[in-house]
């Protein structure tokens, strides 16, 4: 008597298949930030850009792995080569932390972004920090405590704004058969 095995198809998660993904994502974050922004008039010369978007969407779709590298190396690579050097440290710590928060949030109890109600929980949960590591950042640059009060409003700006745009993205991606297959 012959035995028959039976073989259930996993697709494979691979070590290069997340590179590639996280290096994708922090492609998008990039060309969103330095592509797609307005530079605002008031604060320490900061920026509203879509960038902040994309890390919502990377932390909510791929979790909090890639959202944190996607947002550190998107947006510090955009401050490397875009004029805002002294930035980049600031920019990668918080970044990193915010796409880690969201990423968390959005990924806990057994969802994976699929919970609308905790991917804007994540996105909210995590401006705060962000806002508070630019503000010691500004603190350290310009030895002042009061300086960067200057700053929050644009930071809160570009967070809602990133938010506003980032949800329904994700609804209508989470939709797409390979979100609904994958994930």
């Amino acid at each position: 008597m012959q035995s028959v095995q039976r073989h259930t198809y996993i697709k494979p998660r691979t070590d290069t298949f997340d590179l590639v993904i996280t290096a994708i994502l922090a492609a998008l974050v990039f060309v969103a930030t330095m592509f797609i922004n307005i530079r605002l008039p008031f604060g320490q010369g900061g920026l509203i850009h879509l960038g902040t978007s994309m890390l919502f969407i990377s932390a909510i779709l791929f979790g909090p792995k890639k959202g944190a590298l996607a947002g550190a190396i998107g947006m510090g690579l955009f401050d490397l080569v875009g004029g805002w050097l002294i930035w980049a440290p600031t920019t990668i710590i918080s970044r990193a932390l915010q796409g880690f928060i969201v990423g968390k949030i959005a990924w806990s109890n057994g969802y994976r972004g699929d919970n609308m109600g905790l991917n804007i929980l994540g996105a909210v949960v995590s401006m705060p920090v962000m806002m508070a590591v630019y503000y010691i950042g500004q603190a350290i640059m310009f030895k002042s405590w009061i300086a960067p009060l200057a700053s929050m409003p644009g930071d809160l700006i570009q967070n809602v704004v990133g938010l506003l745009i980032a949800i329904p993205v994700c609804i209508v991606l989470k939709k797409t058969p390979y979100f609904k297959k994958n994930f």
